[in-house]
């Protein structure tokens, strides 16, 4: 059961939420593609009813992963900005806030006839390395050719939605055993059943974003490293931070989406290089440590800072993490860098995890709780 500590009367309604939400669940966005540790969005509907955020404001996410804040924060009214150095984790972000375009499953039935007639013939393959190891000839020729085709689309909103179509199901059509375990093996994938398969991920699509359509599109998401993101890039003030940062040491995001990655055009080398939290930073004899984590963290509230209203409120949701076999607690280095940052701790939520309603991949250091921090900015 979750344990509730608030430190200004003014917040006691929190005490009201049940915040280990041991009924919570996804809706049918959140299943359009594959993505790992998916933020569970009754966290930020929460806060966002509870906190609020001034009028005119963004609500912000800097590590938006698939998006689940910045959808909330559009289904209760608000604007939102998110940022996150993975291309993947941007494009689901994209996609989700932003309309699809009627036109979508017309052009996607088109995009679908004309890499079926095209595929006879030659199909410029993009280079990736071991490429044949992981996917079969007629696979590669198959993927090749529809993303020929969708990126023939003028329209950015219609061809990031199919892009996320294809994306979706390129592990599911490669030698990789799943999403997590990294093994080829000899899968009986073949082109008709790539091109069927973009096909029924494009319904997929189309149907949640039918069921769940938001009037608000997202003001802004920012491809690229928090760390090198300025004040200057905001347009608009923000009166509430929401996020979840990459637990050190605990999960490799560029690993998980790779393969999308090289197939769409990104470098998931240059991901793996600057990816906060990343578990090869910290394996080799001189890798990161929690110092390093610290400093991080620390340019992010530089950032938070200098973009986020008096009065505003940032929340972060944080576990424990093991690195080189030392227990490091998360929750308290973000809380004392936020109060570095003349940040007050409002709250502290400490809430226990579902085994299988994880907003966290938590295999490593076998974490059972996070901690939700609420910091004012007075």
């Amino acid at each position: 059961m979750s344990h509730i500590e608030i430190f200004d009367s003014r917040y006691a309604r929190l005490k009201a939420v049940d915040w280990d939400f041991t009924d919570a669940s996804q809706d049918s966005l959140a299943s359009i593609h594959p993505y790992p540790a998916r933020f569970i969005p009754d966290i930020p509907r929460e806060l966002i009813s509870g906190l609020g955020c001034d009028k005119g404001a963004v609500i912000l996410d800097p590590f938006c992963g698939s998006g689940t804040t910045l959808l909330e924060a559009q289904r209760a009214g608000f604007e939102s900005v998110g940022i996150d150095l993975n291309p993947i984790a941007c494009l689901i972000s994209s996609v989700k806030t932003k309309e699809l375009p009627p036109e979508f499953l017309p052009v996607a039935h088109d995009v679908y006839e004309q890499a079926k007639n095209t595929f006879d013939g030659y199909v410029d393959i993009p280079t990736i390395p071991n490429l044949d190891h992981w996917f079969k000839p007629d696979v590669q020729k198959a993927l090749s050719s529809l993303l020929t085709h969708i990126d023939e689309q003028s329209d950015v909103n219609l061809k990031n939605a199919l892009k996320l179509a294809l994306s979706s199901i390129i592990v599911r059509v490669s030698n990789q055993e799943s999403d997590t375990r990294y093994a080829a093996i000899d899968n009986n994938y073949t082109a008709n059943d790539v091109l069927e398969s973009f096909l029924t991920a494009c319904n997929k699509i189309h149907e949640a974003k039918k069921r769940n359509s938001v009037n608000l599109e997202c003001s802004k998401i920012f491809n690229q490293d928090i760390l090198s993101v300025l004040a200057s890039d905001f347009d608009k003030p923000v009166g509430l931070v929401i996020t979840s940062p990459p637990y050190p040491n605990a999960y490799e995001y560029w690993l998980y989406h790779k393969f999308r990655m090289w197939w769409l055009g990104f470098d998931p080398i240059q991901v793996r290089t600057f990816e906060i939290g990343a578990r090869p930073h910290y394996q080799k004899k001189n890798g990161q440590t929690e110092e390093d984590f610290r400093k991080q963290m620390s340019s992010v509230f530089d950032l938070l800072s200098d973009v986020l209203l008096s009065g505003g409120h940032v929340c972060f949701v944080v576990g424990r993490s093991v690195i080189k076999g030392k227990i490091v607690d998360n929750a308290e280095l973000i809380r004392n860098v936020a109060e570095n940052h003349k940040m007050v701790l409002v709250a502290n939520i400490e809430r226990e995890i579902a085994a299988t309603k994880k907003s966290f991949n938590l295999k490593y250091g076998k974490i059972k709780t996070e901690n939700i921090l609420i910091f004012r900015k007075d």
